[in-house]
């Protein structure tokens, strides 16, 4: 399983980190990736990281404020996330992926508002 935690209401211009705690399966060998959910729009890929680190791939609309890593010694992704605005509000969600198998989290809000 995953659970997502880290989020929160923050002001804009202010930042968080993210984690993802995986259990019961090989971490290591599985993609993590990060998505959100908003009100209204479609889920949305936020942030990927291959299994050992050595690729990361961000959202356009973010790029240059997002740092995705991961810890395959402690089971945990994390996603660190600065300048945030107010249209980065949403539940983020993170999901490991080897071939056909995904496990997904149970989501943490973020909320960017002053």
């Amino acid at each position: 399983q995953l659970v997502d935690s880290g989020g929160g209401l923050v002001q804009p211009g202010g930042s968080l980190r993210l984690s993802c705690a995986a259990s019961g399966f090989t971490f290591g060998l599985f993609a993590m990736t990060w998505f959100r959910e908003a009100p209204g729009k479609e889920r949305e890929l936020v942030a990927r990281i291959t299994t050992g680190g050595e690729t990361t791939i961000y959202v356009d609309s973010m790029k240059d404020r997002l740092t995705i890593s991961r810890d395959n010694d402690k089971d945990v992704a994390y996603l660190q996330m600065n300048s945030l605005k107010p249209e980065d509000t949403a539940v983020y969600v993170c999901n490991a992926r080897r071939g056909g198998v995904d496990y997904w989290g149970q989501g943490t809000q973020v909320t960017v508002s002053s």
